[in-house]
């Protein structure tokens, strides 16, 4: 696996040279020298991987030479976008959704976040023929992994995580989900520069939004890792947290890493996804403390899982005016919509358990304690 031959077979599928920032080299090697010598990925593993990273940069290819066809898109402004995150299964998929529902407002969809350019035309984001493309094959990955549609299902226009977006800067989590990669992950927790990664985030959505724009509400469950770097570039951004009982959270999340990992080799280790995992959501909570203690309590509004399950609407209702917005009565209609036709479970029951990866209810818990108690996790009324 060489990533100086992805580079080359990127540039020539698409005749474009211009990465935009160098920078992103340095994620991009270590990330490739990982994979070869670590991740142990199968054959068809190996080859997929390859095929992704080459339309990632690719895809990178087209945007900044969009970019630099039309440079007045880089004048215009991405205001008071929100962002919610929190540890994986905490209910940002929902959250998300339901901001999505609101016609005032514009998700970085999944589609879109793949096949960039040209941007969508106005009113076409459910009909582009990119569109039905991804969501062809959607519904063919639901049909021989339905496996991971019961633990995470994303329709083409549903929307997505910015780390497809960071992905492209190859400084995203995504990667160490889907393969074991000891170095990446040590590079990307302790070492890499989020910020590069962040300008292109910003430049993306400023493509995106030429002919549909809106309001920007984006999620990706781990931005608090940098944090920082977020609000650098996007200084007037709104940030929302999810909280749920970490007992539940850390065996679905587990299972998902697992899952994903397994599609692309033979040897992949549940007990060594615990380790990445616990080690991943012990940074993202103490970020995002170290984040509240530097700008204040309110600079991030907080959300209960078990509230947003009891009373969806309320929850938002409530985030809307902690940002000085109403929640409409066309955007609340839309939502109620949403809800209505997503059922919990629309795609299957998921199964796990904690021992699977070598964990208890009772280690959990002793291990996310400080947490728990500053939020009220687990705690039964």
């Amino acid at each position: 696996m060489d990533a100086n031959a992805m580079l080359a077979a990127a540039r020539e599928q698409t005749g474009l040279s211009d990465l935009g920032d160098d920078r992103i080299l340095e994620g991009l090697h270590v990330l490739v020298d990982s994979l070869d010598r670590e991740a142990k990925l199968t054959e068809r593993g190996a080859a997929g991987t390859v095929a992704r990273i080459t339309k990632m940069i690719a895809n990178r290819l087209r945007v900044v030479d969009y970019l630099k066809q039309h440079p007045d898109l880089l004048e215009r402004p991405v205001a008071r976008p929100i962002f919610v995150f929190g540890l994986p299964r905490t209910g940002t998929t929902l959250v998300i959704n339901l901001l999505n529902a609101d016609p005032a407002n514009r998700g970085f969809l999944r589609w879109e976040c793949f096949d960039s350019v040209p941007p969508v035309q106005k009113g076409e984001l459910s009909s582009d023929e990119r569109y039905k493309a991804e969501q062809a094959m959607l519904e063919m990955s639901v049909k021989y992994a339905p496996h991971i549609a019961a633990i995470h299902y994303e329709d083409a226009d549903s929307p997505t995580e910015c780390q497809f977006s960071m992905s492209q800067s190859f400084c995203a989590q995504f990667f160490d989900s889907v393969a074991d990669i000891p170095t990446y992950h040590d590079w990307f927790l302790n070492k890499a520069d989020y910020r590069p990664a962040f300008e292109y985030h910003k430049k993306l959505l400023q493509v995106l939004q030429e002919n549909e724009g809106g309001r920007w509400v984006l999620k990706n469950p781990w931005h608090p890792l940098f944090l920082d770097d977020l609000t650098a570039v996007y200084p007037d951004a709104q940030l929302v947290m999810t909280h749920r009982d970490p007992v539940e959270v850390v065996g679905s999340a587990c299972s998902l890493v697992h899952a994903s990992r397994a599609m692309t080799s033979d040897a992949a280790d549940p007990h060594v996804v615990a380790d990445n995992l616990l080690e991943t959501f012990d940074a993202m909570i103490e970020r995002s403390e170290a984040y509240r203690a530097k700008h204040g309590a309110d600079s991030i509004h907080d959300i209960q899982y078990t509230d947003l399950l009891r009373d969806p609407i309320a929850v938002i209702r409530k985030l809307y005016a902690h940002f000085g917005e109403t929640l409409t009565e066309e955007a609340e209609a839309a939502m109620r919509a949403f809800l209505a036709d997503n059922q919990q479970g629309k795609h299957g029951k998921h199964h796990y358990t904690l021992e699977q990866f070598g964990l208890t209810k009772a280690g959990v818990e002793e291990h996310f304690h400080d947490y728990s108690e500053r939020y009220g996790l687990g705690v039964k009324a």
